[in-house]
């Protein structure tokens, strides 16, 4: 013979699943409130540098140093950005960073390390783990080591003061950007390209007609990570680049820089500074957030969507 439960003999039992239940949605509402507050916060202090260099830039010299901070000036002086660009040819500045030194790179990296990945991921032949080995082994040189010994072969083939010595390596790949795009390529079905040999496709049709378009995410990163390398490189033109109407944006900020430095307290320094800093950081600002998507794709994603 059964006996029902009565309600209550069901009530102490249910209630400590209810009060457990209400226990752990707190925690997880108290641990996601933890969690978005710590990145609100970094996010906050990785912002404030940029607000600060804005905001400095349509200052008077007096009110930057002003204690408190003035957040908003008045009257905000945008013709700063004008005069601080025209103080300098930046104009000129600005063409020799694009169209010399960061288009042409990125163009030859991107290229000639998709292309040389390609041959370390799907391609057999003897000695190309040891190969890939060394490749990986010159990234853990450092640049200071190998800038003399690199300084006087440019040399001695006459390159220097040219952009050649910045431009032509960058045509023989990058040991990160090939090992990035290596680690993609190898996610990628070999029955696709199995199937394009069967079908009579060369190596170098697989690769440019089936592999690159599966990887344009992973392309855009190699391409916006190197624009952005080429477009603050600094060391590199000062090595190499001697004449004035060679300079890149990055020489000439550090000219105007020095300039404001050995006139003493110039009228504006501070803001010109400011002023031309925040031109020169916006094209990368801007081309990261149209390329956002893709980037976060080709970061986190394989090569084979579906």
């Amino acid at each position: 013979m059964s006996v029902q439960a009565t309600p209550t003999d069901q009530t102490p039992r249910t209630a400590p699943m209810v009060r457990r239940g209400n226990t752990i949605s707190i925690g997880r509402i108290l641990v996601d409130a933890l969690k978005y507050t710590v990145l609100l916060v970094l996010s906050f202090s990785f912002v404030v540098p940029l607000i600060w260099m804005f905001v400095s830039s349509i200052k008077t010299d007096s009110q930057v140093y002003t204690i408190p901070p003035v957040w908003l000036p008045n009257p905000a002086l945008w013709e700063n950005f004008w005069n601080a660009w025209t103080t300098y040819d930046f104009n000129l500045f600005a063409f020799n960073t694009l169209f010399r030194l960061a288009i042409p790179t990125t163009i030859g990296v991107t290229i000639s390390s998709a292309i040389v990945a390609y041959g370390f991921s799907r391609i057999r032949w003897k000695g190309r783990d040891t190969i890939f080995f060394v490749c990986l082994a010159t990234m853990m040189v450092p640049y200071a080591v190998t800038m003399v010994p690199l300084f006087i072969i440019f040399k001695e083939l006459g390159w220097i003061n040219t952009f050649l010595p910045l431009v032509v390596p960058a045509f023989f790949g990058s040991p990160y950007f090939i090992f990035m795009l290596r680690q993609f390529f190898m996610t990628i079905p070999v029955d696709l390209s199995e199937a394009a040999r069967i079908d009579g496709a060369n190596e170098f049709q697989i690769m440019w007609k089936i592999i690159l378009p599966l990887t344009k995410s992973a392309l855009t990163v190699v391409a916006l990570f190197q624009f952005m390398n080429a477009w603050n490189d600094y060391l590199g033109p000062l090595i190499y680049l001697r004449r004035v109407d060679q300079y890149v944006l990055a020489l000439g900020l550090a000219d105007l820089r020095n300039t404001i430095a050995g006139t003493g307290a110039a009228p504006l320094a501070y803001p010109y500074l400011m002023a031309v800093s925040t031109i020169v950081t916006a094209p990368i600002l801007i081309a990261f957030f149209l390329a956002q998507r893709t980037f976060i794709e080709g970061i986190s994603l394989t090569g084979l969507k579906g």
